[in-house]
């Protein structure tokens, strides 16, 4: 009797009960299509009877589909279908709606074909629904009534004389009521994630949405690594230096207690840049504050312009810098200004976190040549403790992840690594740190 039960719940559950409501609903949608494909056989076909004779009922009912399918090309059908069906079919978990309009001709056709499925199996249900049920409770009460009712309506006359049977054949027209809803059930099922997912398009568009929100996400990493992370270096440097010369040397405290005040303020500013960052990707460039005063300024973000007093900074946290540009750094195109900007920044902050306070030799050079290039070289000696090198670095972190990034976006490429040969005097271990930015092609 197993199979018995595995039938009652294939047929009978809560699953198959849902996916019942949802056809019924499907011949609630066809009904109109229906009504008014009969108004018109009756005044165009003489002699039609769309609501008396079971031929013009199913004639209606078959040219009441063209007209429903062609409804459901409108682009907000398929995201009303998708509700209905992920709510009342009973999917498998990995099957995949699409949640928004139709905005292509592949997505609508499905969707109209998704419609016409549903009307076309629905009114189907709904009409056997509404019709065998009665019919089955008749046969179910015949043996025990008077058949005068029935005869020649639900029961043969031929078969009077096996009437005990009518209560087993009622059941059994209930039996198949129940196995072609569940049957027309699991087909909607089995075809929606066909017809109502998403089409290679909407696939693409949502990948390409995901990656221009990771591209965002990224680029905000970046400048709150390169900006506050620097600050919060040469802050830490700084306060460290006075305080072991606060007794000692106070006006060099006093100095350092100073270019900590200026390190923190410009990285406010340059906080302040990023947020407004994010708030102009919340607001997809609608060049509204969000508050609705539009007078919300954020500060510009840095370029080689500023590039002296990030040097200053630096040198005021115990680095020395030797900077060598041979040409102006003020034509540079704004784009390219403020990336080679962060770059820098990001050198010298690992020199500072890495390196200690050591002579960092700055090369920014332009090229002459047809094909102008951009080359950034930054060089530093690494700090020898008790004979050992201090710290040398053989993979790249963030900051490092963030310069690569940067010059990928420019159409450039960057390298690093440990040197032999780092320090002044052409001896002993160094890191290096290179990137070219082709002047052409950057945006």
């Amino acid at each position: 009797m197993v199979w018995w039960r595995r039938y009652a719940r294939t047929a009978l559950g809560r699953r198959a009960r849902l996916r019942w409501v949802h056809l019924v609903l499907g011949g609630a949608l066809l009904m109109p299509y229906f009504l008014l494909t009969g108004v018109v056989l009756v005044a165009v076909v003489p002699g039609a009877r769309p609501l008396d004779s079971l031929g013009w009922q199913l004639a209606t009912y078959a040219l009441a589909l063209p007209p429903a399918v062609l409804t459901a090309l409108f682009p907000l059908v398929r995201p009303l279908e998708a509700t209905a069906a992920r709510s009342l079919c009973g999917l498998p978990a990995p099957a995949e709606l699409a949640s928004g309009p139709a905005t292509s001709w592949d997505a609508r056709s499905r969707a109209a074909l998704w419609y016409g499925l549903h009307l076309a199996l629905g009114g189907l249900v709904s009409a056997v629904t509404l019709a065998l049920p009665p019919a089955a409770a008749l046969l179910v009460a015949l043996p025990f009534t008077d058949e005068s009712y029935a005869r020649g309506l639900v029961w043969p006359t031929a078969f009077d004389s096996a009437r005990a049977l009518a209560p087993a054949a009622g059941i059994l027209l209930l039996t198949a009521v129940a196995a072609v809803a569940a049957g027309a059930g699991a087909l909607l099922a089995r075809w929606a994630p066909a017809l109502l997912g998403p089409t290679p398009a909407d696939r693409l568009a949502a990948a390409e949405e995901r990656a221009a929100r990771l591209a965002s996400r990224n680029r905000l990493a970046r400048e709150l690594h390169d900006s506050v992370g620097h600050a919060l270096s040469a802050v830490t440097l700084q306060a460290s230096a006075a305080r072991k010369v606060l007794d000692a040397d106070p006006e060099f405290a006093r100095q350092a207690l100073a270019a900590i005040e200026e390190t923190t303020r410009d990285a406010v500013g340059e906080l302040d840049s990023v947020l407004g960052l994010l708030r102009e990707d919340r607001e997809n460039g609608s060049g509204g504050n969000g508050d609705g005063n539009g007078g919300d300024r954020t500060a510009p973000a840095p370029t080689l312009a500023d590039l002296d007093a990030l040097l200053a900074r630096t040198r005021a946290a115990g680095g020395t810098v030797v900077l060598t540009a041979p040409g102006p750094l003020d034509r540079l195109p704004a784009a390219v200004s403020r990336e080679v900007y962060r770059i820098v920044q990001e050198g010298l902050s690992n020199a500072l976190r890495h390196a200690g306070r050591v002579p960092v030799r700055l090369r920014i050079a332009e090229s002459t040549a047809e094909d102008r290039e951009l080359e950034i070289t930054m060089e530093n000696p690494v700090e020898r403790v008790s004979g050992a090198v201090r710290r040398r670095r053989t993979g790249g972190g963030r900051g490092l992840r963030g310069i690569a990034e940067r010059t990928a976006l420019l159409r450039g490429s960057c390298a690093w690594g440990p040197t032999k040969g780092g320090s002044e005097d052409g001896t002993g271990d160094g890191w290096r740190l290179t990137v070219r930015i082709p002047l052409g092609t950057a945006r």
